[in-house]
């Protein structure tokens, strides 16, 4: 008989996750439908959305080829049978406080730095890059890692070299550059372009890297179509854009500027949202998201 999620310690709450002591080895994290859009934690979830991600998490884990946090199988007996689906068992590991980004594209942040000092996180580009141009080869552009409701702060690699170590920074540096790679030849391979994403690592006992929390999923990573891709305008992505286009669009009466929470979603942004999510996940792994566990 599966444990009921009351068993369980809770020790955590995130902006999507929920993390929870197992034992003294293991925690179970568990996947929301929770859905936030410029630090704000929405009040429409996004159905099976923490599903969505579990499966690209555990498929990219299963592919990758590096050590990670994996403690159990998606139907792990020690998972809540309310939570089948959404959850992970994992190692209980310290963390490297650092988020470990990887860029092949110029956009969002990246580009506002860009376009100010013609660098991003002190690594210098050549002139003439716009929105969305490929980079001369991808670059390590770590942020800091922001309380709930703060902005990570994008910081230079000697930055991180000081709270860390210098070792450490390189070895951050290089295991984040190649799991980069090794996701967007894949990506690629589906016809499907990985612009950015960001990674988080534990320790192992031996000091070793171990990649934890979620991997390539549409929400840490930046995902457009390789199709109509062309530099110099915004691609669309497989990710909460369409909330974000909405909220900021005329129909939602929302000023982001404003210390008003986002109103509602309206029903079919939530659908075509889900929809982008599944189908970034089928098309990446190449498996049905109607063959993926659900709650029992």
């Amino acid at each position: 008989m599966r444990p009921t999620l009351n068993s369980y310690r809770h020790i955590a709450s995130g902006k999507v996750r929920e993390i929870y002591e197992i034992d003294d080895d293991t925690l179970l994290l568990v996947a929301t439908d929770r859905i936030s859009a410029y630090d704000f934690i929405l009040d429409t979830p996004i159905d099976d959305k923490g599903r969505i991600l579990t499966a690209m998490s555990f498929f990219w884990f299963g592919v990758l080829g590096v050590p990670n946090h994996l403690a159990g199988s998606p139907t792990d007996e020690r998972i809540p049978a309310s939570e089948l689906g959404r959850s992970m068992v994992v190692r209980k590991l310290p963390m490297v406080e650092v988020e470990c980004v990887a860029r092949g594209y110029l956009t969002g942040s990246g580009l506002i730095d860009y376009r100010k000092t013609g660098a991003v996180c002190g690594v210098d580009l050549p002139a003439g890059l716009d929105e969305a141009s490929r980079l001369p080869e991808p670059i390590f552009t770590p942020a800091t890692k922001a309380a709930q409701g703060d902005h990570d702060e994008n910081v230079s690699f000697e930055y991180v070299a000081d709270q860390v170590g210098p070792d450490l920074a390189e070895t951050l540096r290089a295991s984040t550059l190649d799991i980069y790679s090794r996701g967007a030849e894949l990506a690629a391979e589906r016809g499907i372009l990985l612009a950015d994403t960001k990674f988080e690592f534990g320790r192992d006992a031996d000091g070793s890297l171990v990649l934890a929390d979620e991997v390539l999923t549409p929400d840490s990573s930046r995902y457009w179509e390789s199709d109509g891709y062309v530099a110099g305008k915004v691609q669309p992505s497989f990710d909460k854009q369409i909330v974000r286009n909405w909220l900021t669009g005329p129909d939602s009466g929302w000023d982001r500027h404003g210390d008003t929470p986002p109103p509602s979603l309206p029903t079919d942004v939530v659908e075509r949202t889900r929809a982008r999510y599944i189908e970034a996940y089928e098309r990446i792994s190449g498996l049905s998201f109607a063959d993926w566990p659900t709650a029992e």
